[in-house]
């Protein structure tokens, strides 16, 4: 098949990523005022925390079905299931405005969680289907990168917008106003995907594409793709660090406003900002190792530089979070987040790598399960500790994982099957 680029690719990655980034925000708006929704719905911290947890609770179960629609149905349909589910979800969160309508905010934030499964697995299958080879990683990162903009969204205007304010009536206003803005966003984006959003190009945009896309659909089987990817030695490794790593970010995001609030009383705000600072800082990181990998190809150097690093800063942080100097907050978080939210691209393009020919959507898919069920168990556990031993002994149990995870990467074997597929066929 003759191999050309679309001028459609950055219009379909860039409305992904608006509309990902929607989703995450919703996932965040409540964890990043935790305080506030707590006094507001009357319910314990652990019920809030529930709310974020959610989304990764229910990615679990539902990742195979959605990863097979993927694979059967493509792109466009889970495009559309997923920024409709969105949407859906936050017109319900409408209905939960007074402090016994607790259940109708959970039922909302469940339906964005199963949003979130449609969105999730989909930045290295966008990146492969619709972006040529020398700007594959770079694609990814921007389809990451809009879910990490989303939580910072998520850590910077709910605070602005909800202050803390004891009246319940006016609580309830600034709350409307919050649920009102993001209804109307993402029923904007879902009409744009409707318009938008396509299939695929019309021609395949690398030759590892073209490969795919020749290769008779009776000879793909969905269950064999799945054993294939759970007996690749170095895929499986891959999916214990993304977890760890990522499962570690998702802890730290849920149980940040109760961090900073235990040390510094009434700073609502400037968590929210350090949480901002944290995103920001990492969407800048996967984008530089977006780059970085596109002109290098360098998978398995990078990926265990940026894990290091990510133990440095997540102890760095762990020992002055408790020193008393907001703006030393600020700088370490900043530090921690560069790597360690860079390095969620950098999972997927390595999977994709490691197991070409196989899916992107069902090989991110799996790094993901991974990520939800340490995400899980992270957040419930550094919780318990951080009320029994306070903070620091908390986050010190994420630094011990994030040291695991390190040591498991260095034994990851650079088996670059993509790479070697377009270099094969150039030459021939």
């Amino acid at each position: 098949a003759e191999v050309r680029l679309s001028r459609r690719r950055w219009a379909v990655v860039l409305l992904f990523s608006s509309y990902s980034l929607c989703n995450a925000f919703q996932w965040i708006q409540y964890g990043s005022i935790n305080n506030v929704f707590l006094r507001f719905y009357g319910v314990s911290a652990f019920a809030i925390d529930w709310l974020s947890m959610s989304y990764m609770l229910t990615y679990i179960p539902l990742l195979f079905p959605v990863a097979w629609l993927l694979d059967k149905r493509g792109l466009r349909l889970i495009a559309l299931v997923g920024s409709a589910l969105n949407a859906l979800g936050a017109w319900v969160k409408l209905g939960s405005l007074k402090p016994h309508l607790f259940p109708v905010t959970v039922l909302g934030q469940v339906i964005c969680s199963l949003a979130q499964v449609f969105i999730l697995g989909m930045p290295s299958r966008i990146a492969s289907v619709w972006f040529g080879s020398h700007e594959v990683s770079t694609a990814c990162s921007i389809a990451v990168f809009g879910n990490q903009l989303g939580v910072a969204v998520g850590f910077l205007v709910p605070p602005v917008l909800v202050p803390n304010v004891e009246d319940v009536d006016k609580l309830a206003n600034h709350i409307s106003i919050m649920f009102y803005m993001t209804a109307g966003v993402a029923t904007a984006l879902f009409i744009l995907v409707i318009i938008v959003f396509k299939e695929k190009p019309l021609h395949p945009p690398s030759r590892a594409q073209a490969l795919m896309q020749s290769r008779p659909t009776e000879e793909y089987s969905y269950v064999q793709s799945i054993l294939r990817l759970l007996r690749n030695p170095n895929f499986l490794l891959l999916m214990v660090t993304y977890g760890l790593n990522t499962g570690c970010f998702y802890a730290l995001s849920t149980l940040l406003n109760r961090m900073v609030i235990h040390h510094y009383p009434g700073e609502e705000v400037n968590a929210g900002r350090i949480g901002l600072t944290i995103i920001l800082s990492g969407m800048a990181g996967a984008l530089i190792s977006g780059i970085w990998l596109d002109r290098t190809k360098t998978y398995k150097q990078t990926t265990l530089v940026v894990y290091i690093m990510s133990l440095v800063g997540m102890v760095t942080y762990t020992f002055t979070l408790s020193l008393g100097h907001l703006w030393v907050v600020f700088v370490t978080a900043g530090m921690l987040g560069f790597f360690m939210t860079g390095y969620l691209p950098l999972g997927f393009e390595f999977a994709a790598e490691l197991t070409y020919p196989e899916s992107e959507g069902t090989s991110s898919g799996l790094l993901n399960v991974s990520a939800q069920i340490f995400g899980i168990t992270f957040t419930i556990s550094q919780g318990q500790i951080m009320d029994r031993f306070g903070t620091k002994a908390g986050n010190l149990f994420l630094c011990s994982f994030l040291f695991l995870g390190t040591v498991v990467t260095a034994f990851i074997k650079a088996d670059l099957r993509r790479q070697r597929a377009n270099l094969d066929n150039e030459q021939t």
